[in-house]
């Protein structure tokens, strides 16, 4: 019985993928700004059977939409949003089990700074952080970050292919295993001849130096990328060592899970150790009709603009000015493509604006499953089978709600059928996906850098 993971999917900010679901009176959203909504929802995940918390992030504001940011401003529509990482210790400090996977744009911080604050990470959660590689898809963000406009986007992976490269070098060389002495006899902390110079100088980065940090538990953190892309998906084979994609239904999902496993199989890497996930917003009660009846008092605090606004920095399309019954086409923009793909290639429906603002204004670009237990975990076992995913981040209509009906109705559910541990010992994120220990697998290409 293969096995399902499960992440919160969650994000520094008011509302993630709900927009307007700020407004019920049951959401939590507005305690973002509050250590204590963190380190009580760490300790909530970890006691459901989490596996890890997945934090989004965005370093922009959504202003595609009708040429303005309003809509975005006025709904909560990820804005504002504070900085994903500085809640990570806290929480590690109240778990001992539950990973934390951090959403870190690479295009605008240098990777000498990235790998450190990683690394610190690793280190104060014994090894149970994860990188989402991200290159950032709205224009703002460039903007407000010193240029005039956004990196093209098959050149934002060019950037991250030697990005990535720098890193290796910094977590899996500069130190060696044994670099540490700690003698005091000797008075000798670190072996200066086993502390390397990594000596990188490419076309985007030059850096000279050793890393700073000894070596964290996992040396490279778990790394997880979020592109469906065909550069994305090329970028995930070589270096993912898990994947977030997003779509509506199962036969859009299974394209690009599909084409990941394949190009990762060229590379001359196991396809099966990339554990895939995908995003589903569960509504559960003990019964389906309570569960479609939560589900249509939900209906009434959506927000069309905020959902059109999310749409549009994820696409970089202004659906402002358009028949809202006019089926959807594809445009190539620099923004994220994949988001736009998932709903002008698939094949079961012809989306227009109205169908996509009504898809959208409850859980975001993934399927929204209201039922009993049994109906929630029906759903996501036919997902694992027919996209052949590993696992989903569960995003909330209202939180932490969503996340506290989920493990209190749908996890026991799926103990019961062999799909989700009764217990896990406390490990590395890296062992906790299935890695046979803490570090880079072999046939992972970081792992070439290691002395």
């Amino acid at each position: 019985m293969k096995r399902i993971y499960l992440n919160a999917f969650d994000m520094a900010c008011v509302g993630h993928q709900s927009p307007g679901l700020w407004k019920h009176p049951a959401d939590q959203g507005h305690r973002y700004n509050d250590l204590g909504y963190w380190t009580g929802l760490a300790r909530l995940l970890e006691d459901g059977g989490f596996d890890a918390l997945f934090l989004a992030d965005v370093l922009g504001v959504y202003d595609v939409y009708g040429g303005s940011r309003d809509a975005a401003v006025a709904d909560a529509a990820q804005f504002p949003v504070n900085d994903p990482s500085l809640a990570v210790s806290a929480m590690a400090a109240v778990t001992e089990r539950l990973g934390f996977g951090v959403t870190i744009s690479l295009t605008y911080e240098q990777p000498y700074a990235l790998a450190r604050r990683l690394t610190t990470l690793d280190h104060l959660t014994k090894g149970r952080v994860a990188w989402n590689i991200v290159t950032s898809y709205l224009a703002s963000a460039a903007r407000n970050m010193g240029l005039d406009d956004q990196i093209p986007h098959d050149e934002r992976y060019e950037i991250a292919e030697e990005y990535l490269e720098v890193c290796y070098k910094l977590w899996e060389s500069s130190w060696e295993h044994d670099a540490v002495q700690r003698d005091p006899d000797r008075g000798v902390y670190a072996d200066p001849a086993k502390v390397h110079d990594i000596e990188h100088k490419g076309r985007y980065f030059t850096v000279p130096g050793p890393f700073l940090c000894e070596p964290s538990p996992q040396r490279t953190p778990t790394l997880f990328q979020a592109g469906a892309s065909p550069r994305g998906v090329r970028f995930a084979a070589a270096h993912a060592e898990a994947v977030f994609v997003s779509g509506p239904n199962p036969e859009v999902v299974r394209r690009p899970v599909r084409a990941l496993r394949e190009a990762a199989a060229e590379l001359g890497r196991d396809p099966r150790s990339i554990k895939v996930f995908t995003m589903l917003t569960p509504i559960v009660a003990e019964t389906r009709d309570e569960a479609l009846a939560g589900l249509r008092s939900y209906e009434h605090f959506v927000s069309v603009e905020g959902a059109l606004a999310l749409f549009g920095g994820w696409t970089g399309v202004d659906l402002s000015q358009a028949d809202p019954d006019e089926p959807l086409r594809h445009v190539e923009t620099e923004a994220n493509r994949s988001a736009l793909t998932s709903f002008t290639s698939d094949p079961t429906r012809i989306w227009t604006p109205r169908d996509l603002a009504a898809s959208l204004g409850i859980g975001g670009r993934g399927p929204v499953v209201a039922g009993s237990p049994g109906d929630v975990a029906d759903e996501l076992e036919r997902w694992v089978d027919e996209a052949d995913i590993d696992g989903f981040n569960i995003a909330y209509v209202t939180t932490p709600g969503t996340f506290a009906d989920f493990a209190r109705l749908v996890v026991p559910e799926l103990r019961r059928r062999g799909r989700v541990p009764e217990h896990t010992e406390p490990t590395t994120l890296r062992e906790k996906l299935g890695g046979s220990g803490p570090l880079l697998a072999a046939d992972h290409p970081g792992s070439a850098h290691r002395r």
